[in-house]
């Protein structure tokens, strides 16, 4: 009923078809960004690098993609949601181009970081579209697109590993630039230029920098950004190898062990579908620390849990972590003044994600030391950090006015 409410809520007057452009996006630009995890086997055999040098690469893509959050942020005040959309998309199918036929590792990682960048440009202008064309509704739409990003996340990573020993991973990553043009094109077509009205004017430097200081001084901002970044921290180590340790760890298949790293992100998109909308009518505090709070004991299990439908479930229920990204996304979206939205959102991502970019590499080099299981139970502790953290998130008015 509440999903179903919701999605009443994002329908009329022409939303419908910029929420859709924006999530088709989302499903190519996220959906590729784990797609390269699940054909690192092969990429590591083609390259001759172990488990850090696979970390490494992971971890340059999410650090170019944190690196052009606050540029991004800044363009997106400047020069409006619609122009990065489409540019961000364009921009990522030249960088799969140069990722699938890169010679040499170096230029592997060269491409690594165009995409990175590339997607980079994505996600400020996502959310604040979002969020200027549904303000009443902010945490079911950004549930709804993060939940489509979701499904790409499962369904692309699963075809490139049931296609990448017939097809070659080369072909599996550079086959995303055709839809990634289409999508650019259905971006530009639907997602209505930013009003003249909403477009902030031009600030002093110092003015600038002042105000986006108040703004992430306040209790609610760095609560949740803190909380926010071990979430991604550990969510990074875990999908940077989860198909590399269930096919080291456990009798499966690397298809199998793609099919379940999908499984991981079906269970996001019902988190984040259900979760964005329960947090418009229930508040965020207690749903965030206690989403939180179950991802412990789930972590904690993988490395003692065996069989097919076991791990089924387990890896359906990892995913409900995902719902914390389009709840806290609208909370701090919200309580930012309006003034400085586009290029403090932006500057916080890049502090988020480049923190949180660091995950992959230290589950690669503790993976190099046979310190798998071990590196699974450092995350789920930091998991419960996180959980702590949230249960002291102030409400949105409090937060706007402290």
């Amino acid at each position: 009923m509440a999903i179903g409410t919701a999605v009443g809520n994002l329908r009329g007057d022409g939303r419908g078809r910029t929420l859709l452009a924006i999530a088709f996006g989302w499903v190519f630009v996220l959906g590729g960004r784990f797609l390269v995890p699940s054909v690192l086997p092969q990429v590591k055999t083609a390259f001759a690098v172990g488990d850090l040098g696979a970390g490494v690469a992971v971890t340059i893509i999410w650090a170019g993609y944190a690196v052009m959050q606050s540029p991004a942020g800044l363009l997106v005040d400047r020069l409006g949601e619609r122009l990065l959309l489409a540019g961000s998309l364009l921009l990522t199918a030249g960088s799969v181009l140069v990722i699938g036929l890169a010679p040499v590792f170096v230029a592997f990682l060269v491409g690594c970081g165009a995409f990175g960048l590339a997607t980079g440009l994505y996600g400020p202008a996502r959310g604040t579209a979002l969020s200027r064309t549904f303000p009443e509704h902010d945490g079911a739409a950004i549930g709804a697109t993060l939940a489509a990003g979701s499904i790409g996340s499962a369904v692309l990573p699963f075809l490139a590993g049931a296609l990448v020993e017939t097809a070659g991973w080369r072909l599996v990553v550079a086959g995303l630039a055709p839809p990634l043009l289409v999508v650019a094109f259905f971006a530009w077509r639907s997602v209505p230029p930013r009003p003249e009205s909403t477009t902030p004017p031009t600030a002093a430097p110092g003015d600038l920098a002042g105000d986006m200081l108040d703004a992430v001084r306040t209790k609610g901002v760095a609560v949740a950004g803190a909380a926010v970044t071990l979430m991604i921290f550990v969510f990074q180590g875990v999908s940077a190898f989860y198909v590399t340790y269930l096919v080291t760890t456990k009798p499966f298949s690397q298809t199998v062990a793609a099919g379940m790293f999908a499984l991981v992100f079906v269970g996001g998109a019902i988190a984040q579908l259900g979760g964005g909308a329960l947090a418009d009518r229930v508040g965020e505090r207690w749903l965030l620390a206690g989403v939180s709070a179950a991802g412990v004991p789930l972590l904690a299990a993988v490395p003692s849990v065996g069989g097919l439908w076991p791990v089924a479930l387990l890896s359906v229920l990892l995913g409900s972590r995902l719902a914390v990204a389009p709840i806290t996304n609208a909370y701090v979206i919200a309580v930012l003044p309006e003034q400085v939205q586009g290029v403090t959102w932006g500057t916080l991502r890049t502090v988020f994600f480049l923190l949180g970019a660091g995950g992959s590499t230290l589950v690669g080099a503790l993976a190099d030391r046979g310190l798998f299981d071990e590196a699974l139970y450092l995350l789920a502790a930091l998991t419960g950090l996180a959980a702590v953290l949230y249960a002291f998130l102030p409400t949105r008015a409090a937060a706007r006015t402290g």
